[in-house]
């Protein structure tokens, strides 16, 4: 147990990281991601109001329906990033932990007249990830769930829970994100873990599950300096908004798409056996530097390291040679197309 963003967190249960790790790939693992901030947003233009803090566009997002978004600041750096999912007359928001306090607090000084923000500070959430995991809640009951898309959301009774269902996660995998009462966690957790293929998984696992999948962690690979074009997340800049630019930083969002940015976030593949943790820094071989690792550690599905970092545009380009400069020692590493293991989404 450690502590993170304020909260005591699982590392590693008895089995270890690798086993974790595998059994999410092969069957199904349970983390407990009660930390993230939960809350809902109501009122008449309740989108609108949202949009004009995120490039993402929520409008067209339909009831039963969820999408991963940014917060942006006035200066385009990255608040966070975060789920939101139409549920009819509300919008249902999950944030990071650490963040959650202030991303509330900002999303709230805001907010035009009639549109509100209540915080679920009283919901726990776990997410089931693998692709055991629809069988899992099929025999649990949760039908409705099983047969959502990904990024579907609903609610339904798992073990005679009840709880909302989404089906996403932050592994790779196919899975589901729970939210459920506080005081009924306990109890799902023991029902999603006596079924014969679930067994649980700490920040190990999901960190190296989320490097393999090449997906971002606030604070590590995203934050108030990155923009969503160095990321690599323009993807999630709508194409009305980008018509629009109505969205807070949309000036310096605006001119990276037109001009390109200095930096992008890339995938880096050490040709050895030793990983590249983050701050670790990259250098062309000529020495020239050319930016740090931001995320980086052993991938066990590839049984080999990788990392992701932010790079100089001028070697950003996959299969280009670079070094990491691992305790003062340079190891040769290549620029490499994420994911580095393909996502197996609900399609």
């Amino acid at each position: 147990m450690v502590p993170f963003a304020g909260y005591a967190m699982p590392v590693q249960y008895p089995a270890g990281i690798m086993a974790e790790h595998a059994q999410c790939r092969d069957k199904a693992a349970l983390f407990d991601v009660s930390h993230m901030g939960q809350g809902t947003l109501r009122g008449e233009g309740a989108a609108a109001a949202l949009e004009a803090l995120t490039p993402g566009d929520v409008q067209i997002l339909k009831p039963g329906r969820q999408k991963y978004a940014l917060l942006t600041a006035e200066d385009g750096g990255i608040l966070d990033d975060f789920m939101v999912a139409n549920r009819g007359d509300h919008f249902f928001l999950v944030v990071n932990a650490a963040c959650k306090d202030q991303d509330f607090d900002h999303i709230a000084a805001h907010l035009p007249g009639g549109v509100t923000l209540e915080r679920w500070d009283d919901r726990a959430l776990l997410a089931l990830q693998g692709p055991a995991a629809e069988a899992v809640m099929t025999r649990l009951g949760a039908a409705e769930a099983a047969a959502l898309p990904f990024m579907g959301i609903v609610e339904t009774k798992v073990a005679g829970i009840p709880v909302l269902a989404s089906r996403s996660g932050y592994t790779g995998e196919d899975g589901f994100e729970i939210s459920v009462a506080a005081d009924k966690a306990d109890a799902l957790a023991k029902a999603l873990l006596a079924d014969r293929d679930v067994a649980p998984a700490g920040l190990g696992a999901r960190d190296s599950l989320r490097l393999e999948a090449g997906l971002c962690l606030y604070g590590n690979d995203i934050d108030r300096t990155t923009s969503p074009v160095e990321a690599g997340l323009v993807w999630t800049i709508g194409k009305r908004r980008r018509s629009e630019w109505t969205f807070l930083g949309s000036a310096r969002i605006r001119s990276e798409l037109e001009a390109g940015p200095k930096r992008l976030r890339v995938g880096i593949r050490p040709e050895g056996r030793a990983p590249a943790r983050a701050h670790t820094p990259i250098v062309a071989t000529d020495g020239t530097a050319l930016g740090e690792v931001t995320s980086g550690g052993f991938g066990p599905t590839l049984a080999a390291p990788v990392a992701m970092g932010y790079v100089a545009v001028s070697h950003a380009a996959d299969a280009t040679p670079v070094e990491l400069m691992v305790r003062g020692k340079p190891l040769p590493a290549r620029i490499a197309p994420m994911p580095f293991v393909p996502h197996r989404y609900k399609r």
